[in-house]
């Protein structure tokens, strides 16, 4: 194993431990992604002593003046190079029913690996000058990912009640690394799935998020399905399951559908909130799903009702309620609009709305909407893309000659109040309105002497008088701009 310790700090660590007469190992998820052949910036030391002791002494060997201390949890953290180290006294661990946090005591290497969540994490290799490089795997850690087995080193039921985060992170592993939930254990996490609930929805998102970002994400969701923690953690995502049957029509598996178009985003982008775009485009279907005898299934409004629920699941979920939630919610409003568009004529109308409505967002819905495209017929999907191509053209072209992506209005709010002398009022925003719809309809250019006669007319239905003329306000929008 001495190849995977080819880092510097490694041998500084030895150095010291032999200086202290400490044992010390490099053990977890390094050693694992080691083996594994997988880039890891995060070492985990154990030492048999005082974590925080140790780390403070290769601090001031590597001549740095910067240890991050966690007193509560006895663990100290350093940068060595484009590694995060982190080491903590080897230790067992006992648990309370109620809680996931453990009462620690001091402990051997073999507490200490006792005490891991899975056999492929509980592996070390030894950093003392008489052993270095010795791998200690007492649970055939390499076996089972030889294998592609996660496992637990202890009895499944006992690791998932003492910390159900656990339960979360072997579904993770799995996705992640395309590995299979050993079967006494699957049947555990479904016996325990209850308590996932005594853990906080911050490290449950958190674990989720590593689903959504793995490799392939359906992998992760069929788990938690299938082990009842979706229904528990994501109940509307749960609601998506299930086909229904009316006049001997059915509907599809809106579940399945939504993991093949996440899987789809997966395998073109890494862009974690376009995944959960993915994950909530037809969340409320549910919600709007309806028996037409005339059209059969259908769904009306529930990319609607879906951006509307965005803020409640983000705010439930603890994920980001700013950008990253109305970015998700504008694609989840507008992903049905391109579809529309490549199923009509393609109006030049209609493509400038998109894109003034979509602005910077607008290669991600198309992307979105390309892998909504989920028919098992490759003649429908050549279809449905070679229209899709027809809406990009045309959006090329526009965009090329009105610059609508990123539209800023040629007569401002401002410009309004000043060419009438008026204070705010509704009129403002009725003038404005009126200008950007006939930009976008193609009924004038944008341009501010169309938009200025335009808004003339306009006041004059309003019963508004012009007080400054075209070149005036020009003059003082130019001002105002620079």
């Amino acid at each position: 194993m001495k190849e995977c310790l080819n880092v510097p700090v490694f041998r500084i660590i030895s150095d010291i431990a032999a200086e202290e007469n400490v044992k010390a190992f490099v053990i977890g998820g390094f050693v694992r992604d080691c083996i594994l052949n997988r880039p890891s910036k995060d070492i985990d030391i154990v030492v048999l002593g005082s974590g925080i002791d140790f780390a403070g002494k290769v601090a001031k060997r590597l001549g740095k003046k910067r240890l991050n201390v966690f007193k509560n949890f006895g663990t100290a953290m350093l940068q060595a190079g484009d590694f995060e180290v982190e080491f903590v006294g080897a230790r067992k661990e006992s648990y309370r029913q109620e809680s996931r946090k453990p009462i620690v005591e001091d402990g051997s290497l073999e507490d200490d690996q006792n005490r891991r969540d899975f056999t492929i994490n509980a592996m070390a290799i030894s950093l003392n000058s008489e052993s270095y490089g010795q791998l200690i795997d007492p649970f055939d850690g390499v076996c089972d990912l030889g294998n592609k087995i996660i496992r637990t080193p202890l009895d499944p039921n006992t690791t998932f009640s003492d910390d159900p985060l656990r339960m979360m992170r072997a579904i993770r592993f799995a996705s992640q690394l395309g590995f299979q939930i050993e079967a006494s254990c699957f049947a555990s996490i479904q016996q325990n799935r209850n308590r996932i609930k005594i853990v906080s929805m911050e490290r449950v998102t958190d674990e989720l998020n590593k689903i959504v970002l793995s490799p392939k994400p359906s992998v992760g969701f069929i788990m938690l399905e299938a082990t009842g923690i979706l229904d528990i953690i994501f109940p509307e995502f749960q609601a998506l399951k299930g086909v229904d049957e009316s006049g001997g029509q059915r509907h599809k598996d809106n579940f399945y559908h939504t993991l093949q178009v996440l899987d789809n985003i997966a395998s073109v982008s890494n862009n974690l909130w376009l995944r959960w775009a993915a994950i909530l485009h037809d969340i409320a279907k549910p919600l709007t799903k309806k028996f037409e005898p005339d059209l059969g299934w259908t769904f009306h409004g529930h990319e609607f009702l879906g951006s509307k629920m965005v803020p409640s699941i983000f705010r439930r979920m603890k994920l980001p309620l700013h950008e990253s939630m109305r970015y998700v919610q504008n694609l989840v409003m507008l992903h049905l609009r391109p579809i529309v568009l490549s199923q009509e004529i393609v109006t030049d109308s209609a493509v400038r709305r998109l894109l003034f409505d979509a602005g910077e967002n607008i290669e991600d819905l198309m992307t979105l909407c390309e892998a909504d495209i989920t028919s098992k017929n490759p003649n429908t999907v050549r279809k449905h893309l070679s229209n899709f191509q027809k809406v990009r053209e045309k959006m090329i072209e526009l965009e090329a000659r009105d610059s609508i992506r990123n539209f800023q209005p040629p007569i401002s709010g401002d410009d309004v109040q000043d060419a009438f002398g008026i204070k705010p009022c509704r009129e403002i925003g009725i003038i404005k309105n009126h200008i950007k719809d006939a930009i976008l309809d193609g009924i004038i250019p944008n341009d501010f002497d169309a938009a200025w006669d335009l808004m003339v007319s306009k006041g004059a239905e309003l019963k508004l008088d012009v007080r400054l003329s075209k070149e005036e306000l020009k003059a003082i929008a130019m001002v105002r701009g620079s």
